[in-house]
């Protein structure tokens, strides 16, 4: 039930296909890149595929399965878009689930990517919004 309830924010973040030069994953489906998937022929990717990845790959690697709601929810999420290893660090330093989007945001901040940084903020604050409304 929890993976559905994660699974479900991610993809309203991760949407469909995209092939923006400056996105360092190159081509992407659902959030699955080209970069960490090269033998996925993206295009043709299923958003069931995608799921299958999602939970196997970021999930279940997390140890998602194994957290509380909604501190699943913000792990998985911070795991999509900055790596499982990044997420369980920020996990095991995290008091709660609003530290960790609070280490989610000092990262963001510290890196050097314009781009991309008013949509990472837009989607850390529609995930609080998300815990705090439930």
């Amino acid at each position: 039930m929890s993976f559905e309830r994660a699974i479900a924010f991610v993809l309203k973040w991760e949407g469909g296909y995209s092939n923006n030069p400056a996105d360092p994953g190159g081509e992407t489906k659902f959030g699955i890149s080209k970069k960490a998937y090269p033998a996925v022929d993206i295009k043709e990717l299923t958003e069931e595929q995608a799921r299958a990845i999602y939970r196997r790959d970021y999930w279940d690697k997390a140890g998602c399965e194994l957290l509380d709601w909604p501190m699943c929810l913000v792990v998985f999420d911070c795991a999509v878009n900055l790596g499982v290893k990044r997420a369980v660090e920020f996990r095991d330093k995290a008091l709660n689930w609003s530290d960790c989007l609070f280490m989610r945001l000092e990262f963001y901040s510290a890196l050097n990517k314009p781009v991309f940084l008013r949509g990472w903020l837009n989607r850390v604050l529609d995930l609080w919004r998300t815990v705090k409304g439930e």
